[in-house]
């Protein structure tokens, strides 16, 4: 099986995993986003016969570039959709420099301090999306009933959801009817371990540097994310404290640098992982015991019968979130497909795709309409699976009694303490990231 990235991931699934998942969905054809081939009953927002000829461009590194994902849209709104699958930098560079080559866009919210700038995204017309007030209010207001979660350092997505007007590059501390990006997915991470192997339970960050797991560890060799987790760690270690985690100073980045060169030339770490199968072998064969993981992975490690734990650290968790913008060249039949698209992207079969692989819906409640009570009850309440728990592609990732790591979706992302983020000396950051996995 080929190396693939989280994001490359769900690309793998096959046409009846595809066929499996819209069974399951739990509507009709005929129940289609109103204004839809399926459903053309009543729309102002779309034209089907002005766009049937309409083909969008979609650059990402997300869940959005995946086969089933774009069947489905094409079959539900009556437009081509052309995918290309970028890495990170990729995807940042083509849509800084290169805004005639795409026409929607999928990217992290920590990338936006570098695209926004541009002027290459122009931005939505948050009046025209019919669920934005659907949206999970972290990104939409940065409150999340008074739990930790609005106080997160790094990029949260409210610091860079919103434009100042129509025309504009320069982000609103306050909500606007301009948005950068409408999210669709995202999730909070932390360390996955073998209880088998590992002996106890793993409660903390630091455990990752306890010297009874020296050389059965590894982190996540993705230069923003990775020092994030090692920011974890060797706070909660107290080796270092931080002004703000998710913008380190340059004094800050050659204390940790140091610091983690210490540990691998200490043995501490096994290896370092840049891709989802590379976690998933390293955890199932028992060669890393305790490592950076994303969830999907756990699960993976799980369906071959091995025991893997995502663990509920009592420091909280690290979070990222994905959206999609538009290019500031989008205009008539494909600007009005494209907000089509956005408004079909939060109607709930995505956000169910996305739930039955361990991922949070941007738009929850429609998401729910599309789940069954059971996958409801185990992804998003935290409740004891009364079933099997399947995957959009058939693969059964969780048996019947089984729980979710960390409880239902408010407990995981109400403990969130810092996003996935763009620092402001972000060039030396991965300067001495590389300088760390070349000791």
């Amino acid at each position: 099986m080929p190396n693939i990235t989280r994001r490359r991931l769900i690309q793998t699934g096959l046409a009846a995993g595809a066929a499996l998942t819209t069974a399951r969905c739990g509507r009709a054809d005929t129940e289609a986003p109103l204004g839809t081939p399926n459903n053309p009953d009543t729309s102002p927002e779309l034209n089907a016969n002005k766009i049937k000829d309409v083909t969008l461009r979609f650059i990402g590194t997300g869940v959005a570039q995946v086969n089933d994902i774009r069947d489905k849209a094409q079959e539900d709104l009556g437009f081509k959709i052309d995918l290309k699958a970028l890495s990170t930098e990729e995807n940042n560079q083509i849509a800084i420099t290169q805004p005639g080559q795409y026409d929607m866009f999928d990217g992290e919210y920590f990338s936006l301090p570098l695209v926004i700038p541009s002027g290459n995204l122009q931005p939505i017309d948050t009046k025209r999306i019919k669920n934005f007030d659907k949206i999970v209010p972290f990104f939409t207001t940065g409150k999340f009933n008074g739990l930790p979660v609005e106080k997160a350092q790094g990029t949260a997505p409210i610091k860079v959801m919103y434009l100042t007007g129509e025309d504009s590059k320069e982000f609103s501390a306050t909500p606007t009817d301009w948005a950068t990006m409408i999210p669709f997915q995202y999730n909070a991470d932390t360390l996955g371990y073998r209880p088998d192997l590992v002996g106890r339970e793993i409660t903390s960050w630091s455990d990752l540097f306890d010297p009874a797991f020296k050389g059965k560890t590894s982190i996540l060799d993705i230069p923003s994310i990775g020092i994030m987790d090692a920011a974890m760690v060797v706070e909660s270690a107290g080796l270092m404290t931080f002004g703000d985690k998710g913008n380190m100073t340059k004094p800050e980045i050659d204390q940790i640098t140091d610091i983690l060169i210490e540990q691998k030339r200490n043995g501490q770490f096994r290896a370092f992982w840049k891709t989802f199968d590379e976690s998933v072998n390293l955890m199932s064969s028992g060669e890393v015991i305790l490592q950076s993981m994303w969830s999907p992975a756990v699960t993976a490690v799980r369906s071959k019968g091995i025991d893997c734990v995502y663990a509920p650290l009592k420091e909280g968790y690290r979070a990222w979130g994905g959206g999609v913008g538009l290019s500031r060249n989008l205009e008539g039949p494909a600007l009005d497909a494209a907000y089509a698209y956005l408004d079909w992207l939060l109607d709930g079969w995505v956000g169910a795709f996305l739930g039955r692989q361990g991922y949070y819906s941007a738009a929850p409640d429609t998401a729910k309409t599309f789940m069954s009570p059971e996958e409801w009850a185990f992804w998003y309440e935290g409740e004891p699976a009364a079933v099997d728990m399947v995957d959009p592609f058939g693969t059964t990732l969780e048996k019947a009694g089984a729980v979710r790591d960390g409880g239902s979706f408010e407990e995981r992302m109400g403990n969130v303490v810092v996003w996935n983020s763009t620092m402001d000396e972000q060039v030396y950051l991965v300067q001495k990231w590389n300088e760390f996995i070349a000791a």
